[in-house]
């Protein structure tokens, strides 16, 4: 994949100020990958044999489906869906239970997206630090971040081990700061939420707890929940 693809600027991350960075990065890098392979791309010859092989999982179906057009899809499907016929129903050769369900399993945990996001995560990370250490601006900026979510927290603790310890100490306790705060904020109104079905709390306050449920799923997973019904009013 082109590098120019998933060069995205470190700053222009950061700016908005809203929910957490590292997410924000995440779901870039899926919006131009899957703009990408359902563009041009789908018929380049290295892009098709290595979406081929990978394949996609749940997710990232549902974005490159609705991101590019639905014959493109279709067109990456048909190749794709041929190569799994060769890999799981060989015309030739014996049965083998366990050489099927291996090459099944290997297909379920298996997405050309997911293998490119860790890839460029990794480098983004690895900016996102330098540029921390040499700008005073952005390390204000960082602080002002609204929080950090669980699973990130523990990626930008992983790629921090490289920083020198002076530096780390403060790198910790900032980025500490934004991922506690916030879970302690989720739990108090995660706990709100529950007390409002008591039946000494009908008609009180809903205070920030309306939305403490889907808040706290996607600070914990890094994804929203889907969900059509209205938390304050389910099973009420």
């Amino acid at each position: 994949m082109r590098e120019d693809i998933c060069s995205i600027p470190i700053n222009d991350v950061f700016l908005p100020k809203d929910g957490c960075p590292f997410c924000r990065m995440r779901d870039m890098l899926e919006d131009r990958m899957a703009v990408y392979i359902t563009g041009a791309a789908m018929m380049e010859p290295d892009i098709r044999i290595e979406t081929n092989r990978l394949g996609f999982c749940q997710e990232h179906f549902n974005q490159i489906l609705a991101k590019g057009h639905k014959l493109s899809v279709a067109l990456m499907l048909e190749s794709l869906l041929k190569q799994v016929q060769e890999e799981i129903f060989p015309e030739d050769g014996k049965p083998n239970p366990k050489k099927i369900a291996a090459a099944v399993h290997a297909r379920e945990h298996s997405c050309f997206v997911c293998d490119n996001l860790e890839k460029n995560t990794q480098h983004l990370m690895g900016s996102f630090l330098a540029l921390w250490r040499k700008d005073p601006d952005f390390r204000k900026l960082y602080r002002e971040q609204d929080h950090i979510c669980l699973t990130h927290y523990g990626a930008v603790m992983e790629a921090a081990q490289k920083l020198p310890k002076k530096e780390f100490a403060e790198f910790y306790t900032v980025t500490t700061r934004l991922a506690k705060q916030y879970l302690e904020t989720v739990t108090g109104d995660v706990s709100h939420f529950c007390q409002m079905f008591d039946y000494r709390s009908v008609g009180g306050d809903w205070g920030n707890s309306v939305d403490a449920v889907e808040r706290a799923i996607t600070w914990l997973t890094t994804r929203q929940p889907i969900t059509d019904q209205d938390s304050g009013e389910k099973n009420r």
